[in-house]
């Protein structure tokens, strides 16, 4: 049985950081390629960020810079690692291992970024 789990979630004030992490198991973790997607309320789930099964990391735009992707093919984990979060960044993000085509998604994990 595939799991996906997230967590590090929660309220921040702008500016500030968080770390998220996703737990994978029941899959060939080093095997796959991993992302973290957001969803806002009212918006599109987007994609965030992605490290592939050997290491090479993409951005969307808007995160370039503030956020870092990683991955321990040992603990079976990959992160994200938040910087100076903006109001914007406010969404559910969730955790996604993709192998062609065949994907896999965790529950979600709350980010909020207010004052």
């Amino acid at each position: 049985q595939v799991q996906l789990v997230e967590s590090g979630g929660g309220l921040v004030q702008p500016g500030g950081s968080l770390r998220l992490s996703c737990a994978a198991s029941g899959i060939i973790f080093s095997a796959y390629d991993m992302h973290w997607y957001r969803q806002a309320p009212g918006k599109q789930r987007e994609l965030v960020a992605i490290i592939t099964s050997w290491g090479s990391t993409n951005y969307v735009d808007s995160v370039k810079g503030r956020f870092t992707i990683s991955r321990d093919n040992a603990k079976n984990m990959v992160y994200l690692q938040m910087n100076n979060l903006e109001s914007e960044d406010t969404a559910v993000y969730y955790c996604n291992a993709n192998k062609r085509l065949i994907g896999y998604w965790g529950q979600g994990t709350q980010v909020t970024v207010s004052s």
